[in-house]
Formats: C-alpha cells, sequence, structure tokens
C-alpha cells in the first residue's frame, strides 16, 4: 500500500493576510493555500478565485467588510480547479466569469477533477456538504472581455495556455496591477498535473511585457514592485525547466515514470524542496512533464482511481 499524498497530511490552519496592492485592490492569502482578489469598484466589488469551499470563501467575505460595504456583483474564475471554484456559492447571486476554454473544462473533467481534490486536500474541504454542485459560469470570453465596475475598468485576458488550458489573467490598467491565477506563483510550487509546459514560459513572458507595478499570483505572498514581480516570473520559469527538463530525457528515451521521478527530484529537490504544497504537487508534475514529453498534448484526466495508480507506481 502507498503512503499517502503528502497534501493528505496538511492539516494546519493557515495564516491569512490581506494586503492592499493598489487603490483598492486587496490580495487574500494563507501560506500556499489558493490565493483570492479584491477589486473595489465605484459602486460595487469583484472576486477573483472562490476558494474551494463556501466555508472558506466566508473567510474572503469577512476580510471584504472589513474595507468595503459595497455590493459584491462579478466573480471571475481563472481557471476551473476544484480547490478554485467550488465555494462560489457564498457570494449569492453574482456574475460568475470564465473564459470559454475553463468552462468546456467543468463539462470534461470538472466531476473527475472535484473527486481527485476531495480525496487529497481534506483540509480544504472540509464543510464540502454545503457545495451545492459544479460551479458553472454565467458569462465566459475568449480570448479578451472588458468589465466596468463604474468607471473602473477590468480587462480578462487569456494570454495563453499554461497551469491549465483556459487560463485568465485580470488586469486593473488604472493601478497597473494584475492577478494571475496560478500561472505565476511565489514561493509556491506550480501544480502541472493540467498544466502545458512548452507554452507556459511564452504566457509568463506576455505577463512580463506589461511592466506590472504588482502582481496577486495564485499562491503565496502579494507582490509589489518590478523586482519583486520579475522575480516570481523568473522563478516560476526556472521551476517549470527544472521539471520538464529531466523527465522528458527518461521519457524521450523510453524510461519508466520512477526513473523521471527520480531525476526530477535530483534537479529540483535543492532548489525548491521548501516551496510550499513542493511534495503536493511533485507526483503530478513529474507525471505530466513524462506525457508532454511523449507528444499527449492534452492532459489525461486524474481521477481519485488514477492518482492512487500513479502514486503507488511511484513508490516501487
Amino acid at each position: 500500500m502507498a503512503k499517502a499524498f503528502a497534501s493528505q497530511g496538511d492539516l494546519s490552519e493557515k495564516t491569512i493576510t490581506f494586503d492592499e496592492i493598489g487603490d483598492g485592490l486587496w490580495a487574500f492569502t494563507a501560506e500556499g493555500d489558493p490565493n483570492s482578489g479584491v477589486i473595489i469598484g465605484d459602486d460595487s466589488v469583484m472576486i477573483v478565485e472562490a476558494q474551494a469551499t463556501p466555508r472558506l470563501a466566508g473567510k474572503v467575505i469577512e476580510k471584504v467588510r472589513e474595507v468595503t460595504d459595497k455590493p459584491i456583483s462579478h466573480l471571475v474564475l481563472t481557471h476551473y480547479h476544484a480547490v478554485r471554484v467550488l465555494g462560489a456559492s457564498a457570494f449569492g447571486e453574482v456574475d460568475i466569469v470564465m473564459s470559454e476554454k475553463a468552462r468546456s473544462m467543468v463539462v470534461e473533467r470538472g466531476q473527475e477533477d472535484w473527486d481527485s481534490e476531495f480525496q487529497r486536500f481534506p483540509r480544504l474541504f472540509e464543510g464540502h456538504e454545503s457545495i451545492p454542485g459544479l460551479t458553472w459560469p454565467t458569462t465566459t470570453f475568449n480570448d479578451r472581455m472588458t468589465i466596468y465596475l463604474g468607471k473602473r475598468r477590468i480587462d480578462l485576458m487569456h494570454l495563453g495556455r499554461a497551469h491549465t488550458a483556459g487560463d485568465a489573467v485580470v488586469y486593473v490598467p488604472d493601478q497597473n496591477v494584475m492577478f494571475t491565477g496560478d500561472i505565476v506563483e511565489d514561493h509556491s510550487a506550480c501544480y502541472c498535473g493540467d498544466g502545458h509546459f512548452h507554452d507556459w514560459p511564452g504566457t509568463l513572458e506576455r505577463i512580463r511585457r506589461f511592466g506590472l507595478d504588482a502582481i496577486a499570483p495564485g499562491r503565496g505572498a502579494a507582490l509589489q514592485g518590478a523586482d519583486a514581480v520579475n522575480g516570481a516570473i523568473d522563478s516560476t520559469a526556472d521551476f517549470l525547466r527544472s521539471t520538464y527538463s529531466p523527465a522528458a530525457r527518461v521519457a524521450l528515451r523510453g524510461g519508466p515514470l520512477k526513473e523521471a521521478w527520480d531525476a526530477v527530484r535530483a534537479e529540483c529537490d535543492p532548489k525548491f524542496g521548501d516551496y510550499a504544497i513542493y511534495e503536493h504537487c511533485l507526483p503530478f508534475n513529474v507525471a505530466r512533464a513524462y506525457d508532454e514529453a511523449r507528444d499527449i498534448d492534452t492532459p489525461r484526466i486524474w481521477t481519485a482511481a488514477r492518482d492512487l495508480e500513479m502514486w503507488e507506481a511511484l513508490q516501487t
């Protein structure tokens, strides 16, 4: 019997921070747990990322109410993962926005992803009984759309495949601030199990070209100033290279997944072993890198059963 996933033993509550990263822009972070963003407009509020459950979404709402009493009108979901979206019902009757590709991934693998993540993240899914079902958008877009909260303009953009095929970023031009979802991380491992290693670096560079003053990444601390922003982009790119290249070398000469796992550990452990959720992500990252090197372009669907089969193979 394989040992438990690292994430199954991650049961300690995380310390929440709530940082203002621009005028009326806030980053809700929690020591490597999924981040949320808050954008306060003239008359209403947009939330970026819903959290895993209504219970956790309630913690975001508590922080919002510390800084504004304006109603929440929009919820933007940068991609489809269960830990990002299943808390949506806590926000009430709001406009739920995601990319059209992200919606298609809910259709294709939403329930399977929920089952997979529920198995692996018991702490994040405490209170799961209050989740009414899969989260569906009320509005979708392809490459770009703009939402106005009064006079405040918010641009939603699909800049390319990265963490998933349907990633969106949320850009607030009047402050030159971006909420990147899991395309960019800070001192937190990237989850690459549904990722696109070949496309992701180019998407990072498109973000860099904005010359941003601040970023709220998908996980990790809010980043303010050009040095912090570029440092996080650089470290994310290095994480991707250091994961993909060793796995690809093994896959391309026909070596087994366990050998790829060992090769990635040898490269990544010294550099990233202390990153948040590193052990949580590593087996899925190696499996996806191994597949992509063998020209499997669309990530295979993770299910609770496939998770366990993969994990068992890495223990032998």
